[in-house]
């Protein structure tokens, strides 16, 4: 059955996909759908982008098996938004075309910080990819019974969504995100009034039963991050995070205009804020009526944790109902990876293809034809990345993993989106000093943290990489450490360049200032600035 409704949503998305192909004309088409998505259909898919497999699997895992602490993911990714709504969207769709470096380019005038924001863009999307292709190869193998492994599962995957953005661009990876973010918050209701039904409509007595369960600790902080330090950390990492994802980003210019692209985050915080909130009905139920045993039975991280409820909720194990609800939360599960996962690779292809290859190596000449086509050989070898690199985190939890890339964004993107649009002073060398040391600094904390060192090789139950040394580096997420760092590289970097900074550079400052909170020169708005 559950094989049955995976296929029904495959062969749905893939019908959709090859319905945008015909519409895929031209480079503008492949990158941002020719800017013709409307804000309530943007703002749909953004919460479809968003919601990804951390999200579903990975948070509703975290809250069974950490109550409290798990939630945190939760409240982090929500508030997140406010920074984009206020600060990011509109000067982001005024300022450029297709990618961040447009943004960037347009104030600094120097085409070496495209190849640096190009890199930054790879190197995020990779690390948010390995999250989603991870969770698809515990569903599939949950599916199967255990007879398809991740090893089989993850090339699936992979090859799914190559053909997504290869044949349909960003039109089709728009409304398999638009699909699929129905499905997920049908799901996720369907499930909540259930709990709230077995509960006696009461949160309250969820929790108490989660406290009877588990003991008072489980609703109070300190069950995960014993270290308050580093629950700041993560939490840094998760509200700054979300304004320098490049997936995220590349979808404000998908709309017509400024004002659209705002619209599109008031749609997408609805839906996310009240996804969110169901996540922690899900958590607690999971700990009560599945357990931790059986959660973590099913796969050590906890990814496993919804479907599994819903098996619970619709009836029971060995139940038509249970099998029901099972097939169901899991084919909605695989399509969110499915979709989250087309998304990372548009940006990441886009950003290679139309920074690096046309604006670098091709100085701005290559045909929208040329674009096109090596866009989407791009997109195959982004694909082919994703896939290795799933194989080697296939056992991470991937709430975890995706923490880790809003980390990297924080880092890296934020400063300089940050600094382009206020600091007279910014010049291109602060931004590519900014990018590098944020990237660098993360990257490396990462390395010498407990998630990487400090495993007994013998111990084959944490699914991490086995090196036995006493980290370096005590906390799991880098954030409180690598966000300012970035923010202090691109200082840094900004001082010493002034000396080369350009004659006209507050000039520049103006000009992009008036066009980024006006629109002039984008859409008509208004009259171009004198």
């Amino acid at each position: 059955m559950t094989f049955l409704l995976a296929a029904l949503i495959v062969a749905v998305t893939l019908a959709i996909t090859f319905w945008a192909g015909r519409r895929n004309t031209s480079a503008s088409d492949f990158y941002v759908a020719g800017g013709r998505i409307s804000a309530p259909q943007n703002g749909i898919a953004i919460a479809g982008d968003y919601m990804s497999a951390a999200s579903f699997l990975g948070i509703t895992g975290l809250i069974a098996l950490n109550g409290y602490d798990g939630f945190m993911y939760s409240v982090g990714w929500f508030i997140a938004y406010l920074t984009v709504l206020f600060i990011v969207a509109e000067p982001l769709r005024n300022l450029g075309k297709y990618t961040l470096a447009d943004m960037l380019v347009y104030r600094l005038k120097d085409q070496r910080v495209r190849t640096y924001a190009a890199i930054s863009t790879i190197v995020i999307s990779a690390f948010y990819m390995i999250a989603q292709v991870v969770g698809a190869g515990a569903l599939i193998s949950l599916l199967s019974g255990g007879l398809l492994k991740a090893s089989v599962a993850i090339p699936l995957v992979g090859v799914l969504m190559i053909i997504y953005v290869v044949v349909g661009g960003m039109l089709a990876t728009t409304w398999v995100q638009i699909v699929k973010a129905v499905l997920l918050m049908l799901a996720t209701i369907v499930m909540t009034l259930l709990i709230l039904n077995r509960f006696g409509w009461s949160f309250s007595n969820l929790l108490g039963a989660a406290e009877a369960k588990n003991g008072a600790d489980f609703l109070g902080a300190g069950l995960k991050y014993k270290n308050p330090i580093d629950l700041i950390s993560l939490s840094l990492a998760l509200v700054l995070g979300t304004a320098g994802l490049p997936h995220i980003l590349v979808r404000f210019y998908t709309v017509p205009t400024a004002q659209d692209a705002r619209k599109s985050v008031v749609w997408a915080m609805v839906l996310i804020g009240a996804f969110y909130v169901m996540t922690a009905f899900m958590g607690n139920a999971a700990n009560v009526l599945v357990g931790k045993d059986a959660i973590e039975t099913a796969n050590k991280a906890g990814n496993m944790a919804a479907p599994l409820l819903a098996e619970a909720l619709f009836g029971g194990k060995g139940t038509f109902g249970g099998e029901l609800g099972l097939a169901f939360v899991t084919a909605v599960a695989f399509a969110t990876i499915l979709a989250v996962v087309a998304g990372l690779t548009i940006a990441a292809s886009t950003s290679f293809t139309h920074d690096i290859y046309n604006g670098v190596i091709r100085q701005g000449q290559a045909t929208g034809r040329e674009e096109f086509r090596v866009a989407r050989i791009a997109t195959v070898a982004v694909g082919v990345v994703a896939i290795l690199l799933g194989l080697l985190a296939q056992t991470q939890n991937v709430a975890f993993l995706v923490a880790l890339a809003f980390a990297l964004a924080a880092s890296a993107n934020l400063p300089v989106i940050l600094f382009t649009l206020f600091w007279r002073r910014f010049n291109a060398t602060g931004a590519i000093w900014g990018i590098v040391g944020g990237i660098l600094t993360c990257l490396v904390l990462i390395a010498l943290s407990p998630n990487i060192m400090g495993i007994d090789p013998a111990d084959k139950t944490t699914g991490r990489h086995p090196i036995q040394a006493a980290p370096v580096f005590p906390l799991e997420n880098p954030g409180i450490i690598s966000i300012p760092a970035g923010f202090l590289f691109a200082a840094l970097g900004t001082l010493v360049g002034a000396a080369r900074r350009r004659e006209d550079a507050d000039e520049a400052f103006e000009e992009m200032k008036f066009r980024a909170y006006t629109g002039a020169g984008t859409d008509g708005t208004v009259a171009a600035h004198d």
